[in-house]
């Protein structure tokens, strides 16, 4: 729904351009309660509010999304298909943000255990939490007003809402700008995933009626993007081209925080292990081999331990697993882990000095496939030992995918059941949560 309308934070109005409409959080609570209920009544009492503010805030939400949630009975109020189609997703984003109160009194070092906590009002204010995000992100009160078209004083008075409901500075003026406190750095994924538990609900609407469409983003990993990934998402926009697909290639420490938030909905590449709060998907397991150019000195003849030592090498970064794997493979053969000349987890730049030069890798298959099946790049003959990984879909345990996310997870589950001969039942699972 393209529009221009009118917002308002703390009593100033800022008009936004055309975009989808941001759904009201304090509408969502009111729905969440009569669902629980039943009645506006029971809901009015519950949160303390009369019923025809109650009866309000429906016809409004059930405006703005253009459908009936409820059908008005004698006997009370029972959800509609589309009520029901929405009702997991807006609870889901009530509850990150009852979960903030713990979160900042646990910052504040308070007895926690067993406690109650008074729901945050202060915290349902859509647009409060917009500028609460632009701001962790971008750390100038002047540009998050630019962005909203409202003055500073405005931006600075819906900060102040914040940190007087959260009791403690949210954000503390540095030379490098606003920058969160450890407060607001705690609550930011809460709110970051309240946001765009939000943003999906239009997306599940539409999906409830036959359309799939929306956004979904993906945190790809070097391991499946050189042919997998890119064929799953041809698949997915042959069927469904309304649906928009984002990829992000940062490194996976990046990847998790922006999947916490809900930023990314899944990462699709070699699995790790000892991660908290993620669900990992094996699809299958990969090894490590050595490349080199067709034309390389060691491709025309067997290679020696003393040849390997020896050699030109492009290595992955150190501290990653697939260093750490190659150096117990190193250890296995018998000699030290080589001195690499180039340390690099960029494709682009492992594929330009292999090919010009007399360095040599060892990386996935995948990675390098295309090259390997024109015959510019080949195998030499070494096996790696035990550099078998996992390779698979991580995402955060609990979260709720977008209809446009549950469609690409399975063409990608779908593109990988071809290229695997006689594939093992995919395991599911959950890994041990560690510090």
């Amino acid at each position: 729904m393209l529009f221009i309308h009118q917002l308002w934070i703390n009593g100033e109005s800022m008009k936004k351009t055309p975009s989808c409409e941001m759904i009201n959080i304090m509408q969502i609570r009111a729905f969440c309660q009569v669902a629980a209920h039943g009645t506006v009544s029971r809901a009015a009492d519950n949160l303390f509010r009369t019923q025809s503010a109650i009866t309000r805030s429906i016809r409004d939400l059930e405006h703005s999304l253009s459908l009936k949630l409820f059908e008005r009975h004698a006997s009370g109020m029972l959800l509609t298909e589309f009520g029901k189609c929405i009702l997991p997703r807006a609870r889901h984003a009530i509850d990150e943000l009852c979960a903030i109160p713990k979160i900042i009194a646990s910052v504040r070092g308070k007895e926690i255990a067993g406690r109650e906590f008074a729901e945050p009002i202060w915290l349902y204010n859509t647009r409060r939490l917009e500028v609460f995000m632009a701001l962790f992100q971008v750390h100038h009160t002047q540009t998050v007003a630019n962005m909203f078209h409202v003055s500073q004083p405005a931006v600075s008075a819906a900060l102040k809402m914040l940190e007087k409901g959260a009791g403690l500075a949210l954000f503390q003026r540095t030379p490098k700008g606003m920058m969160p406190t450890r407060a607001g750095q705690e609550i930011a994924s809460n709110i970051s995933r309240t946001l765009n538990e939000l943003r999906h609900i239009p997306a599940d609407i539409a999906a409830s009626q036959g359309i799939l469409r929306g956004t979904v983003s993906i945190g790809a990993l070097p391991l499946g993007r050189t042919r997998l990934l890119p064929e799953a998402i041809l698949s997915l926009l042959a069927n469904y081209p309304g649906v928009n697909v984002i990829t992000n290639e940062s490194a996976f420490t990046a990847l998790i925080s922006e999947l916490r938030a809900g930023n990314v909905d899944f990462i699709f590449g070699a699995l790790r292990e000892g991660v908290a709060d993620i669900t990992n998907e094996a699809l299958f397991t990969e090894e490590m081999v050595i490349l080199a150019r067709r034309d390389h000195p060691l491709s025309r003849s067997t290679v020696s331990i003393e040849q390997l030592a020896a050699a030109q090498w492009i290595l992955p970064r150190a501290a990653t697993p697939a260093r750490k794997l190659l150096s117990q493979a190193f250890g296995q053969l018998g000699i030290a882990e080589p001195q690499p000349l180039v340390e690099t987890g960029d494709l682009a730049i492992t594929r330009s000095l292999l090919l010009n030069s007399e360095m040599i890798t060892a990386i996935s298959s995948h990675q390098l496939e295309y090259e390997l099946a024109a015959g510019v790049l080949v195998k030499l003959p070494v096996e790696l030992p035990d550099t078998h990984r996992a390779i698979g879909l991580t995402w955060r345990q609990g979260a709720l995918h977008s209809p446009a996310a549950q469609a690409l997870l399975q063409a990608i589950r779908d593109v990988v059941s071809k290229y695997q001969p006689a594939p093992q039942e995919t395991e599911s699972y959950s890994l041990p949560a560690t510090e």
